[in-house]
């Protein structure tokens, strides 16, 4: 599981996975001198940094700084990484991914009021195959004597 986490206040989630991002290094207030329509950014959007909590080689691995509108970009791209990896990890040890989904998260900054993306979560499951197991074996004889002969190609 990848979580992106921004917001300082926010549950930090389960890296243990395929991991993801927090934030670092916020400062918070209340009624900024930013106002909403002029494209100025206010303290705790100047502040927000965003890094990555897991332990695979992906971007963000130290904190970095985003723009608001650059986030939303950024955030798709870092979790497209993980999904990346997994894939990357499945074909290296005989496995197959069964399902990815990425989760990108919004807040409101409690300074200036504007949403902005606080964050990314993977999710992957991979299967993998013991072709050792007895029991993988007996499935595959199970299923060439269940499936020999139900096609058949016919020349006319």
């Amino acid at each position: 599981m990848s979580d992106l986490r921004i917001d300082g206040f926010n549950k930090i989630g389960d890296f243990s996975q395929m991991g993801g991002f927090q934030k670092t290094g916020s400062v918070y207030g209340v009624n900024s001198q930013a106002q909403e329509g002029t494209g100025e950014e206010c303290q705790t959007c100047k502040n927000r940094k965003y890094k990555d909590g897991s332990d695979e080689m992906v971007s963000f691995k130290t904190p970095s700084h985003i723009s608001p509108q650059a986030a939303p970009a950024a955030v798709r791209a870092h979790e497209q990484e993980h999904v990346a990896n997994a894939y990357s990890k499945a074909s290296l040890g005989n496995g197959k991914v069964i399902s990815a989904t990425v989760s990108i998260h919004m807040d409101i900054c409690p300074e200036c009021g504007r949403s902005y993306v606080s964050g990314g979560t993977t999710n992957t499951q991979i299967k993998y195959y013991n072709e050792e197991n007895p029991y993988q074996q007996d499935l595959k004889t199970t299923d060439r004597i269940r499936y020999s002969g139900m096609n058949a190609d016919y020349a006319v």
